[in-house]
């Protein structure tokens, strides 16, 4: 029977190698609509390398990645985002060099909404980057540093800034890696909020964080990796007594 409710990104059988280690094994994983999902895991679990099998930064060994009910097999990076998915980065990935408002402005160039309306680099095109990069400048609270170079930002802001980048693509789904990472108390608290704000918004969010008091407070459903293998998959309270996630993550202390 076809669902009534298709998934956005559906895995099946997603499998990479690299030489004789495995670090994504047989994973099936379901990401709908207007979810907030995370994806946890311990060191090396292989939770980087699935966002990198879905983003098209590394080909798959086995399986497939649907995104729309369409295989994602082949496509490059930049063919993958035109298609809807953005995505952050572990490792800040900013132009540091340029000022904050190019670096989203690369990121509004990918909005395939602005190339199939407009000609490409045309007077209309580029005032419609423009004004995409300031409404999500605007968004991450950082419109008035939009003419700074993004190395003068604070570490926390330059996190931001690399949402707002991906979000100037207007993603369907967007990946956010390890967004809390290196942040204090208020700027994970601040993040958690806006994380909330674009669910609540209609967008499909897929969050890696170790950071698992975030994760469990504001995720509908959790998926955990352990080895490359998937070894739960559902609500937060459900995931957070499974013996199986205790024994490979969790621990049996709180989750702060």
């Amino acid at each position: 029977m076809v669902s009534d409710n298709p998934p956005l990104l559906a895995l099946r059988g997603l499998t990479r190698r690299f030489g004789g280690l495995i670090a994504v094994q047989d994973v099936d994983a379901d990401i709908h609509r207007g979810e907030l999902v995370g994806l946890i895991g311990p060191n090396g679990a292989g939770k980087t390398t699935l966002f990198n099998l879905i983003s098209g930064v590394t080909v798959p060994s086995a399986g497939t990645v649907m995104f729309e009910g369409k295989p994602l097999a082949g496509l490059r990076p930049f063919q993958v985002a035109r298609l809807g998915i953005g995505r952050t980065f572990q490792n800040l990935r900013v132009f540091p060099n340029m000022t904050v408002f190019d670096n989203v402005s690369v990121g509004a160039i990918r909005d395939s909404g602005l190339r199939d309306a407009l000609r490409p680099g045309s007077p209309a095109h580029l005032r419609q980057i423009g004004e995409v990069s300031r409404e999500m400048l605007a968004k991450v609270g950082l419109l008035g540093q939009a003419d700074e170079l993004a190395a003068n930002l604070s570490y926390g802001k330059r996190k931001m800034l690399e949402i707002a980048r991906a979000l100037a693509g207007r993603p369907k789904l967007l990946i956010l890696d390890e967004p809390a990472a290196g942040l204090n108390d208020s700027e994970t608290l601040e993040l958690s909020r806006f994380i909330e704000q674009l669910r609540a918004e209609g967008l499909t969010i897929l969050l890696v964080e170790h950071d698992m008091g975030l994760v469990m407070r504001i995720c509908s459903r959790v998926i955990v990796l352990a080895f490359g293998r998937k070894i739960a998959d559902a609500a937060p309270s459900v995931v957070r007594a499974d013996p199986a996630v205790l024994d490979a993550y969790l621990g049996t202390g709180d989750d702060k």
